[in-house]
């Protein structure tokens, strides 16, 4: 028979690496207090610090995103107004010179 692999959350990964990377109990202790290997503690614990910079640079990444955004949103809400006063002074200018002035749109 073959046993099947205990799989764990990463909610209890984070909190394990966290307790692992604070330094106030030794691996062999939250091994047995978690009923963990040894090694799945290191691993996770180097996990840990490796992608511990990603949080950062994605939310730096975001706020760039962000401002890259906006700056788009403004620029489509100038084009907007513009196009809005050309269609004004087009409707106004049609009108004096005696064309219909049903609005097509």
């Amino acid at each position: 028979m073959s046993k099947k692999r205990k799989q764990y959350s990463a909610q209890l990964k984070a909190k394990v690496a966290l307790e692992a990377l604070r330094g106030e109990k030794t691996i062999a202790e939250i091994a047995a207090q978690y009923e963990i290997h040894p090694t799945m503690i290191h691993n996770w614990k180097r996990q840990l610090l490796e992608g511990a910079n990603g949080i950062f640079e994605q939310h730096n990444q975001a706020v760039e995103t962000n401002s890259e955004t906006e700056a788009q949103i403004a620029e489509l809400y100038r084009q907007i107004g513009q196009l809005k006063v050309e269609r004004d002074f087009l409707a106004n200018r049609s009108a004096r010179l005696g064309l219909p002035t049903e609005k097509p749109w």
